[in-house]
């Protein structure tokens, strides 16, 4: 059913009053302490008054309009004594240790550990998410592990792991404390990565990637109907953070695509989609198609047939991207990086285990002597191919 008409600026985009009002009047607060835990609640920047009385959160293209009390469709940013403010600074929904690749991140420090947290809430309403426990939240218990940004960054060196990442919610929502955890990784020379829909504003975009290393944006369908209907958002400020990030910044990019039955799949999308990678934002930017399995609002739907995902990676090989990648589904070939110039296997993969290392020290190709683009390092140990739960709190 299509969703009934909306004001682009003037309301949640593309989101019905209906659903507006069951996010925000339900969750009046007057005082700071009743939003979450002490510390929890801080202010924030990228908001402006109204003449009608409301405050515009400016942080995405959502744009939300709040009365005092009022959280915007995030769930953690709030209006709050006339600011807007986050909600769940220095809470988490739980902590990880991960293979690099899990992100999906193919080409940035292969095979390295990383520390993977999230919290609640996020700016698009996907009704496939497969994080929907997370990303829907509207419970605090859901935080249940609290860490300061220097104390995330001290375990991720005590666990060894090479980088921080957020992948389980969008990180652009608590944009203040993503950015304080990247901060102190640093101070310890470890990189941060964000996981992200790439659904953010321009100003605060600047401002956070000055922080990232490396991402991963969900490039969800390659059509505004698509991210309308079934994301109740826009494709075209994705479009602009790919190439924002791709062309103004020195983050390390990948992208990602979860290809749905019926709804994003075709072939001629496909191609739409991957001759607009190939020209704006380059051939060595890897591109991951990844299996959609029944989830949240789309229970109904059959999972995606492993051939699909393999026609996807020819088309977009076809059209010139050099490094495709298939995921969720068992394909060594898929899941493999090989040599643009001469073919040979660059790096073997068997889900998140690493096998044949084709690569040199300075990440070529060690047949030919062709570069690989990516974050290299000598051939790594077997550190990150280990999924191992981690609680925040057991670490002195």
């Amino acid at each position: 059913m299509p969703l009934p008409p909306f004001e682009v600026r003037g309301r949640m985009l593309g989101v019905p009053d209906k659903l507006v009002r069951a996010v925000t009047s339900s969750n009046q607060a007057s005082r700071r302490e009743d939003l979450g835990a002490p510390g929890s609640v801080v202010s924030t920047r990228y908001w402006h008054p109204l003449d009608d009385g409301r405050i515009q959160c400016d942080l995405c293209p959502r744009e939300c309009k709040l009365r005092e009390g009022q959280r915007g469709l995030c769930y953690i940013r709030a209006r709050i004594d006339d600011e807007i403010v986050l909600t769940s600074y220095g809470r988490s929904s739980g902590f990880c240790v991960d293979p690099i690749e899990k992100k999906p991140l193919n080409h940035f420090f292969p095979g390295s550990a990383v520390l993977s947290f999230g919290t609640a809430g996020c700016n698009l309403a996907c009704r496939f998410c497969q994080n929907w426990d997370i990303s829907k939240a509207r419970e605090w218990d859901v935080l249940a592990d609290q860490a300061t940004p220097d104390k995330v960054a001290e375990v991720a060196q005590q666990l060894e792991c090479r980088s921080i990442a957020v992948p389980y919610n969008d990180p652009v929502i608590f944009h203040e404390y993503a950015i304080d955890v990247a901060e102190s990784a640093r101070r310890l020379n470890i990189e941060t990565v964000a996981v992200t829909a790439g659904y953010v504003n321009p100003a605060p975009r600047r401002e956070f990637y000055r922080h990232m290393s490396a991402a991963n944006i969900d490039l969800k369908a390659f059509t505004e109907e698509f991210y309308h209907r079934v994301c109740a958002g826009s494709l075209r400020p994705v479009l602009d953070t790919l190439e924002y990030v791709r062309h103004e910044t020195d983050v390390w990019l990948e992208i990602t695509t979860l290809l749905i039955p019926g709804h994003n799949d075709s072939t001629a999308e496909i191609d739409e989609m991957t001759r607009w990678v190939v020209k704006n934002i380059g051939p060595d930017v890897p591109h991951h198609f990844t299996a959609f399995h029944p989830d949240f609002k789309m229970n109904d739907l059959e999972p995606t047939p492993s051939q699909t995902l393999t026609r996807a990676r020819s088309i977009a090989l076809d059209n010139g991207e050099r490094y495709v990648y298939t995921g969720n589904v068992h394909d060594l070939e898929g899941q493999s990086t090989y040599c643009h110039s001469c073919g040979s296997v660059l790096i073997g993969r068997d889900w998140y285990r690493l096998g044949r290392w084709g690569l040199d020290d300075a990440g070529h190709c060690a047949s030919c002597g062709t570069a690989c683009a990516g974050c290299f390092e000598a051939a790594p140990d077997s550190r990150g191919s280990r999924r191992r739960p981690v609680r925040i709190r057991d670490w002195a």
